[in-house]
């Protein structure tokens, strides 16, 4: 294979995965990790890709904050493994709070219908899900609705989040850090998310690989704020480390 050849593999498997590792494509190509390295470094500077911690993602999300049916489709394995671990932070007739989301959706899918649960939650499909279910008692969050996720946020959701407290919220995040914590997109979301976390007595962090190393427009929670993070096997060691000396137990799905 040509190198342009191999470049354009690289920029298609980027975009169709969402996130790609130098290991791994070297690996499919049969080419050593320093020939992946210099393609990738090849591909950021024309502007196709970003390079990230061991691997790269693809140029597209740093433009736009993805809708929430595109996302659920990327890495839907690790999130459907993520969402299933963290079955067993959930309280056995408890409260929970469930953050809107794709990797928090599936948790709402997976919860056991015989299983008596109170949920609160400002995300759209987590309430379709779950208010048809005779054995939940749903409390859903009102306020406006963005398009993009489907989440309920400004005034009217914090506040109402200010009036109850739940055993266990499980927040959804777009990037982690070491040196800045939590973060997403948008600061309505953040006003929320933040909110949720004031109002929870243990918080878990639903996030697969890609998030890790990635920092966006609004930071909503420091480490220390977050007992748990759950991700799968293709976060970066070096960073899950470091991250859990900060604070939070890091779990892999």
């Amino acid at each position: 294979m040509y190198a342009a050849e191999r470049r354009q593999w690289i920029v298609d498997r980027v975009r169709a995965d969402g996130r790609v590792e130098v290991v791994a494509l070297a690996v499919d190509l049969d080419v050593t990790p320093e020939t992946i390295r210099r393609d990738l470094s090849v591909l950021e500077d024309a502007g196709l890709l970003r390079r990230a911690h061991g691997g790269a993602i693809p140029i597209e999300r740093l433009r736009f904050e993805q809708e929430l049916s595109s996302r659920d489709i990327l890495l839907s394995d690790e999130k459907e493994a993520i969402a299933l671990r963290a079955l067993s932070f959930v309280p056995a007739g408890g409260s929970v709070l469930i953050d809107a989301g794709s990797t928090t959706a599936r948790l709402a899918r997976a919860l056991n219908p015989e299983e008596e649960l109170t949920v609160v939650t400002n995300s759209v499909p987590v309430a379709l899900e779950l208010g048809g279910r005779e054995n939940c008692q749903l409390y859903f969050i009102g306020g406006r609705i963005r398009s993009k996720t489907m989440a309920a946020v400004d005034a009217w959701a914090v506040r109402a989040l200010a009036e109850v407290t739940v055993d266990v919220a499980f927040v959804g995040t777009n990037g982690i850090t070491a040196t800045r914590g939590f973060s997403t997109a948008d600061q309505a979301e953040a006003a929320v998310k933040r909110a949720m976390i004031a109002s929870a007595e243990m918080v878990v962090a639903l996030a697969d690989h890609s998030k890790w190393g990635e920092q966006k427009f609004a930071s909503f929670a420091s480490l220390d704020e977050v007992d748990v993070i759950i991700t799968d096997s293709g976060a970066p060691r070096d960073l899950a480390g470091e991250i859990e000396a900060a604070g939070p137990k890091v779990v892999i799905a």
